[in-house]
């Protein structure tokens, strides 16, 4: 088996409206992934969640960076090509 895999998340031309709503609900679900994951962890396992209150300000900060993109776009009326894909590596 390959240690290193390419797959296709995003992959077309989106309206500004259809790019906002695909754009947030993904990082949304990414937010609130690192929120579950933080309070399970602190509660149940008393862990230090620095890296996820760090995740969360980065994914909000990018949110709020292309929600202003797609806002200052709206009234250009154009579309918006997004390109995403997943790399994952496999180690032991």
């Amino acid at each position: 088996m390959e240690n290193n895999q390419e797959f296709k998340l995003i992959d077309g031309t989106f309206s500004a409206e259809d790019a906002d709503r695909v754009l947030t609900t993904l990082l949304n679900y990414k937010i609130d992934y690192h929120n579950r994951e933080d309070f399970s962890n602190h509660i149940r396992f008393n862990k230090d969640i620095e890296h996820s209150k760090k995740r969360i300000q980065e994914l909000t900060e990018t949110k709020e960076q292309i929600k202003n993109l797609i806002k200052n776009s709206k009234s250009e009326d154009i579309n918006f090509v997004i390109k995403s894909n997943i790399s994952i590596e496999l180690e032991k």
